[in-house]
C-alpha cells in the first residue's frame, strides 16, 4: 500500500548531492535536500531529472574510427617498416619504397577494418544490454532500467545487487555492501541509516551504498544522490580512462621487432663507420648502410601477421564469435585452463519451478504458499517485481496462481534477509487469525540443519534431486507465539515443511563443447555456488 507522504515539489533545487555530505545529514535532511519523500519520484518528475542529469552511466561504448586506426601503429615492426619505406625513398629504390608501403597500408588496413566492424557489432550488442532495479515512483515498486535512474529516486537493494548509484540508506536490515571496488577492502563494509560525522572519508561512509559495491548480506533501501559520472565511481572511472592491456602475442612481437631494430641500427652503424674508415665516400657509405637496413628488414611479417589473423577473426564470426582486438585470437589457441561460469553459460539460464515435495516427499502445495510468504521479491497486485530468480520462478509458476488470496490473507511483521553465511531467508508472519509463524526457506543443508527430526524418505526425495541436477530450495517453520521482532538467533528448533524444486536445463549444446574442449587438451573448471 502507498505510504501517506506529501508528494515532492515538482522542481527540485538541486540535481544531485554529493554523497560525503548526504552521508552527514539524517533521513529527513537528506529527503529534503533531494526534494523527494519515502514514496519516491512520480514517472513525470523521474523524466524531467533525466532530461537535467543525463542518463545513469559513466560512459557509453562508440565505435570510432581514428583510435581504432591509430591503434594499429603501436608495433615497432610498423614503425622499423615506415622508416625503412622512407629511406628506400630517399636512396633512390622508389620502387621498393612503394612495395612497402603498400605492404604497410595492407597491414594496416586489414587490421583496421576488421577491429572497426567488430566494435561496430560491440556497440550494437552494448546497446541491447540492460540492467535493471526495483525503485518507488509515486509509492509503487517498479522495475527500471538503471540508466533511467536520477538522484531522488528510492531504490531497493538486495543480496546480490550491484549497487547502481551513490545512496543515503533509509533503512537497512542486517546490510553489508563489498567496495573494494572503490576502497580495496575485501572484507564487507557493516551499513546503517545512522548519519556520519561531517568530512567521513568515502570509505568510512556506513550511512551510504556506493555506486559499483555489491550488496554481500542483508537488504535495505536508500535514496539516489548522484548518478553517472557525479557519482564515486564514475569520478574514478572518468580519471583512470581506458587502456587496453598487452597480450603475451603482442609482447612477444614487439620484443622480435626491437631486436630488428637494434640489429639495423648496429650495422647501419658499424657499416657506414667501416667505410668512413676505409676512405670510402660518405654519401656511397650512407647509402650501403641504409640498403642493409632495408634488406634486413622482413616487410612481410605485418602482412602475413595481420592476413593470418583477419583470417581467423572471419572464421570465428561465421561461428557468431566477436573479435573486438585481431590479437586476442592468438591468446585464445593458448588457452590451458578455461574458467566457466554455469548459469547461463553452460545452462539456459531460465530458471523455473517443476514442483514442491511435502515433508515425506510427497507432491504438496503447502510449501509454495510458505514459500511465497518467505520470500524477498517485491510484490505488487500478486504480481512480483523484482526479487532473485529463484523468488521470481515461484511467483510465476501456475502453483503460485492458486495461493495468492492465501498469502495476500497474511500479514509479513518481520524479515531476516537471505545472506551467504546462513544461506536462508526467514519472515515473521501474521494469519487472519492472529497466529504468528516464523518461515524459515533456504539451502537445503542449512534448513535442515536447524530442524529436528527428518524423515529419511524426505532425505532420499532430495538426495534424488539433486542427483538429476536439479536446484532445490528446503522450507521449515515453528509456532512464533508473541513473537515482535525476529533474528537470526530465532531461526532453531524449525519443522521441516518440503522441498521446492527449480530446474535451469542445460545447454543442448554443452555436452559436445566439454568434450571438444577435454580433446584439446584444456582443462575446464566451472565456477558455481551451487550444491556438488
Amino acid at each position: 500500500m502507498p505510504s501517506r507522504h506529501a508528494s515532492p515539489p515538482a522542481s527540485p533545487p538541486i540535481a544531485s548531492v554529493d554523497i560525503v555530505s548526504a552521508a552527514a545529514m539524517s533521513v529527513p535532511q537528506a529527503l529534503s535536500h533531494l526534494a523527494t519523500t519515502a514514496d519516491g519520484l512520480s514517472a513525470a518528475e523521474a523524466s524531467r531529472r533525466l532530461s537535467v542529469a543525463g542518463p545513469n552511466a559513466v560512459r557509453s561504448h562508440r565505435a570510432q574510427f581514428v583510435p581504432v586506426l591509430l591503434r594499429q601503429f603501436r608495433s615497432p615492426l610498423l614503425v622499423l617498416l615506415a622508416v625503412t619505406a622512407v629511406a628506400s625513398y630517399f636512396v633512390g629504390e622508389r620502387s621498393d619504397a612503394l612495395i612497402i608501403g603498400l605492404i604497410l597500408a595492407v597491414s594496416v588496413g586489414l587490421g583496421c577494418v576488421n577491429e572497426y566492424r567488430a566494435e561496430k557489432t560491440a556497440e550494437a550488442l552494448h546497446s541491447r544490454m540492460q540492467h535493471r532495479c526495483v525503485v518507488r515512483r509515486a509509492g509503487h515498486p517498479v522495475s527500471v532500467d538503471v540508466t533511467t535512474l536520477v538522484p531522488g529516486d528510492i531504490v531497493d537493494l538486495r543480496l546480490g545487487d550491484v549497487v547502481p548509484a551513490d545512496i543515503r540508506l533509509l533503512s537497512a536490515s542486517g546490510l553489508e555492501c563489498n567496495e573494494a571496488v572503490l576502497t580495496g577492502e575485501s572484507a564487507p563494509a557493516e551499513k546503517t541509516t545512522e548519519p556520519v560525522p561531517q568530512g567521513t572519508e568515502v570509505a568510512d561512509l556506513r550511512s551510504a551504498a556506493l555506486m559499483g559495491a555489491v550488496v554481500s548480506a542483508g537488504g535495505g533501501q536508500g535514496v539516489i544522490t548522484a548518478t553517472g559520472a557525479s557519482a564515486q565511481f564514475g569520478k574514478v572511472a572518468l580519471g583512470l580512462g581506458e587502456r587496453q592491456a598487452e597480450t603475451a602475442f603482442q609482447v612477444g612481437l614487439r620484443r622480435f621487432s626491437l631486436l630488428l631494430v637494434q640489429v639495423a641500427a648496429v650495422l647501419t652503424a658499424a657499416i657506414f663507420v667501416i667505410n668512413v674508415l676505409l676512405h670510402r665516400p660518405v654519401l656511397d657509405a650512407l647509402l650501403f648502410s641504409l640498403a642493409i637496413a632495408v634488406g634486413i628488414s622482413p616487410q612481410l611479417l605485418p602482412a602475413v601477421v595481420s592476413t593470418s589473423l583477419a583470417a581467423g577473426s572471419q572464421q570465428l564470426a561465421r561461428q557468431k564469435v566477436l573479435v573486438k582486438r585481431l590479437v586476442c585470437i592468438e591468446d585464445l589457441g593458448d588457452v590451458d585452463v578455461l574458467l566457466t561460469d554455469k548459469t547461463g553459460t553452460l545452462t539456459e539460464g531460465q530458471i523455473s519451478f517443476m514442483r514442491s515435495l511435502g515433508a515425506h516427499g510427497e507432491p504438496d502445495a503447502d510449501p509454495v504458499r510458505l514459500g511465497l510468504l518467505c520470500s524477498e521479491a517485491e510484490v505488487e497486485a500478486g504480481t512480483a517485481v523484482g526479487g532473485n530468480p529463484l523468488d521470481m520462478a515461484l511467483w510465476e509458476s501456475p502453483a503460485a496462481a492458486a495461493q495468492v488470496a492465501s498469502v495476500a490473507a497474511c500479514r509479513r511483521l518481520a524479515t531476516v534477509p537471505f545472506d551467504h553465511e546462513r544461506r536462508l531467508v526467514s519472515v515473521l508472519v501474521e494469519d487472519q487469525a492472529g497466529e504468528r509463524t516464523v518461515i524459515s526457506k533456504g539451502a537445503p543443508e542449512a534448513i535442515l540443519a536447524r530442524c529436528g527430526a527428518v524423515p529419511e524418505d524426505a532425505q532420499a526425495a532430495l538426495r534424488s534431486e539433486f542427483a538429476v541436477g536439479n536446484r532445490v530450495v528446503a522450507v521449515a517453520t515453528r509456532a512464533a507465539g508473541d513473537m515482535q521482532a525476529l533474528a537470526a538467533a530465532d531461526e532453531r528448533d524449525l519443522a521441516f515443511r518440503g522441498l521446492l524444486v527449480f530446474l535451469d536445463p542445460p545447454k543442448a549444446s554443452a555436452a559436445a563443447a566439454l568434450r571438444r574442449l577435454h580433446d584439446l587438451g584444456i582443462d575446464v573448471k566451472v565456477i558455481s555456488g551451487d550444491n556438488p
